[in-house]
């Protein structure tokens, strides 16, 4: 188990050019989370790691540095973050493959990923990734979803089911409510797909409002998958 302080050791040598120089505050609400999920990777004892929809991919970078990882895909959209991580993963002696695209993008993904890592997907990129999942069937995915906006795509349906309940109008009631609706359609759609899956808080809120893990690992055909798509259909079907 690693200390916040050895965490943000690694996160410093990586992501700051200067010693003497402090992180910036988003910097380091990531320490945190990172001590958080090290440990989620680690217990997978995966040996090959996506980090989709990575950014400048400071949990891949992190856990292939302390956990000596044999290889490190990250899939980024933005050219310029790309290019970053790819400089920042040639100083570490996990083989780095970056590939520059959105998780949308099928010809991005390797054929057979081990584990799927996707912290902060930003609205649609976490249902990308799970989409991305059910396609390549990864034996791990570690997904924190980020930003449940209107292009989500069960979001509009999600509403629909409030509307029927006659759940009022206050934002931040629906917004909850919301958000909960979404993450368990997440839930279902990997549970149908023959993962077994956990929610859970993997940080206080204090350190992220988006602190919801979905934890999938890969299980097969089971009475629960049938029972998961039949749970499902009645979701997507909004009530009367």
């Amino acid at each position: 188990m690693w200390s916040s302080q050895q965490i943000e050791a690694v996160f410093r040598e990586l992501f700051v050019p200067r010693a003497d120089s402090p992180l910036r505050p988003e910097e380091r609400r990531k320490v945190p989370e990172l001590a958080a999920l090290l440990p989620e990777i680690e217990r997978t004892g995966a040996r090959s790691l996506v980090d989709a929809a990575a950014g400048r991919a400071p949990l891949g970078l992190v856990a292939a540095k302390l956990l000596d990882l044999d290889e490190l895909w990250i899939l980024e959209r933005e050219p310029a973050r790309a290019e970053r991580a790819r400089i920042l993963g040639g100083s570490l002696r996990t083989r780095v493959e970056v590939r520059v695209g959105g998780v949308e993008d099928h010809d991005i993904w390797p054929e057979r990923p081990e584990l799927v890592v996707g912290l902060h997907a930003c609205g649609p990129a976490s249902d990308h990734i799970l989409d991305a999942c059910l396609r390549t069937r990864p034996r791990h995915l570690l997904l924190v979803p980020c930003c449940y906006a209107d292009k989500v795509p069960f979001t509009e349906a999600a509403r629909a089911h409030l509307d029927a309940l006659g759940v009022p109008s206050q934002a931040g009631l629906r917004r909850r409510l919301i958000e909960g609706l979404v993450d368990a359609e997440r839930a279902l759609r990997l549970e149908a797909a023959g993962y077994e899956v956990d929610v859970l808080d993997f940080v206080p809120s204090s350190v992220t409002p988006h602190n919801k893990l979905l934890r999938a690992r890969w299980f097969g055909p089971s009475r629960g998958r049938d029972q998961a798509g039949e749970r499902l259909r009645r979701l997507r079907t909004p009530s009367a």
